[in-house]
């Protein structure tokens, strides 16, 4: 037994080394290539916060946000900071109650400090996370993020959603060039296919306009703005049952908790000091009623047996606690936005991707870096025509981030699901012994569902390894016909989950976006400009 895993190892680090290689010759071509972009703004004092913290000269409004969640409230401080005068736009003011939204990774949280908002995850007991533990068939293999090059205080973090956007919130309000505003835009101001502002109704009704010269619609999965701006291709592979667990604690201080088990996948997470949040994936087709008490049914029958022992007692508690069980759908989208002139969409309203691996938000932080970085060296933007398509590269350069987590997560949920037939049990038994390896592993899977490697490249690279790794499983001790058999079908099978995922993301985009033309955008009047490399590159 010992020689055959040797072989399987031995056979494992050939291959990957080989891997290596190419990776590196890759990278060093890119980056040889690599163009320079400006990275920075002179303010015009006239539009900036002074030192004493009283405002000069605001005026006009420069930026409309449509939405105040993660994205937009950070947006609007970050653009408030470097001297914009911006009008956020949101629905509802209040606190958001969601089951979502509620862990931001490592990745994330670098991003939130990068803006300036690290102290947002202060004040409302957030709890800090090392990782999860994934749980399969009485086996546990701990996933921890890969946080030695960090300082102590980088890591994940949970909390209650509401809590947390309210903090940005305050933030962008502290600002005496940002506005927020309770109001539902109803629809975008276009003249001669130009977007010039948004008509939207106040708390009272009352119907009016805005104008500026430049919408960043921002107002998450259920936008109702998507359609005048992308081609929306949504899909609901499943729904969270979301539960809130009191009394317990989880096995692993510091990390949260995914089992894999039939009929559905379980996630639990802290988000206070006192609370556990239980998410029950289900798959659409088959989603229980909440309201003729089914799914309460369906939870204690189904899932309850599945649950930890730790936490049995509460998970039955959460259920029969009245109104605790919410439902939300599980939204994949990907990116396919139109060439709008005086409009751009970030977040989850241009794309979307499994709630699995809680890397919404990380997503979204990194697309507001971007965007502030992007805008930075555009002291006007008036000119429509020129900014738009300025920001065409904006799309191109979100994809090191957004490709790589969108993948993992709308894949892992696959794999994780409960298994529907021997094919898919061998991909979920051969995840599990790959994690099981440990070090590079492990480290590179997690670093990449955590937002700290986003690298297309090394996504694949661990495709690879995994794919080796379970068809040498499946052949030893001895390749027989059954076995090669066998092998093809995991191939395939893991093939078909992935490669529609890559291919909706954009094949050019994320492995060869030197070939794209947005990648060489330089700002209106600013051509030839030498600045600092590697600044909007995620380098």
């Amino acid at each position: 037994m010992a020689d055959h895993y040797i072989l399987e190892v031995a056979g494992l680090i050939a291959s990957l080394l080989g891997l290596v290689f190419l990776y590196i010759s890759l990278v060093r071509s890119r980056g040889l290539s690599k163009l320079k972009r400006p990275t920075s703004m002179e303010v015009s004092k006239e539009n900036c916060v002074n030192n004493n913290g009283n405002c000069e000269g605001v005026g006009t409004t420069d930026v409309i946000i449509v939405g105040a969640g993660v994205a937009g409230a950070a947006l609007a401080y970050s653009l408030g900071k470097d001297g914009r005068r911006v009008r956020v736009i949101e629905r509802d003011l209040n606190a958001p109650e969601r089951i979502a939204g509620e862990g931001l990774m490592p990745g994330g949280y670098l991003k939130l400090i990068e803006l300036g908002l690290g102290d947002c995850v202060d004040e409302i007991d957030a709890q800090r996370v090392l990782g999860y533990v994934l749980y399969k068939d009485g086996k546990d293999v701990p996933i921890s993020f890969p946080l030695e090059k960090f300082q102590s205080p980088v890591a994940g973090r949970n909390f209650h959603n509401g809590r947390f956007v309210q903090r940005l919130r305050d933030k962008a309000a502290s600002l005496c060039n940002v506005s927020l505003e309770q109001g539902t835009v109803t629809s975008l101001i276009e003249e001669n296919r130009t977007v010039k502002g948004v008509h939207y109704k106040d708390k009272s009704g009352r119907r009016l306009t805005a104008s500026a010269p430049l919408t960043v619609v921002c107002d998450g999965c259920f936008s109702n703005l998507r359609r005048s701006l992308c081609n929306p291709k949504v899909d609901v592979p499943s729904y969270f049952a979301g539960l809130v667990l009191t009394n317990c604690k989880l096995p692993n201080e510091n990390y949260g908790a995914i089992i894999l088990a039939e009929p559905s996948p379980i996630l639990f997470y802290p988000i206070s000091s006192t609370e556990i949040r239980c998410l029950v994936d289900i798959p659409s087709r088959n989603v229980p009623l909440v309201s003729d008490g089914e799914m309460a049914h369906y939870l204690k029958t189904l899932v309850a047996p599945k649950v930890l022992p730790e936490l049995y007692t509460a998970f039955i508690a959460a259920i029969e606690k009245k109104n605790n069980i919410k439902m939300m759908p599980n939204k994949i989208m990907p990116a396919d936005p139109h060439r709008t002139p005086g409009a751009l969409m970030i977040g989850d309203a241009v794309n979307s991707r499994h709630a699995i691996t809680g890397g919404g938000m990380t997503v979204a932080l990194s697309d507001v870096v971007l965007l502030r970085d992007l805008l930075r060296p555009l002291h006007d933007l008036s000119d429509a025509s020129a900014v738009c398509k300025y920001l065409e590269s904006f799309y191109t350069l979100r994809k090191p981030m957004s490709s790589t987590i969108n993948t993992m997560a709308n894949v892992l949920q696959i794999v994780f699901s409960a298994p529907s037939g021997p094919v898919m049990e061998d991909l979920q038994q051969a995840l599990f012994g790959y994690l099981k390896l440990g070090g590079v592993f492990v480290d590179g899977v997690s670093a990449i569902f955590s937002g700290l490697c986003p690298r297309p490249l090394s996504l694949a690279f661990h495709f690879v390894a995994l794919s080796i790794y379970a068809v040498g499983r499946l052949l030893l001790p001895f390749p027989s016909p059954k076995r090669l058999w066998s092998g093809a079908k995991l191939l395939w099978v893991a093939s078909s989950i992935l490669l529609p995922f890559i291919w909706s993301e954009g094949v050019r985009q994320m492995f060869f976006p030197l070939t794209v033309p947005a990648y060489y955008r330089t700002p209106p009047g600013n051509k030839g400009i030498k600045v600092r490399e590697g600044t909007l590159r995620g380098d």
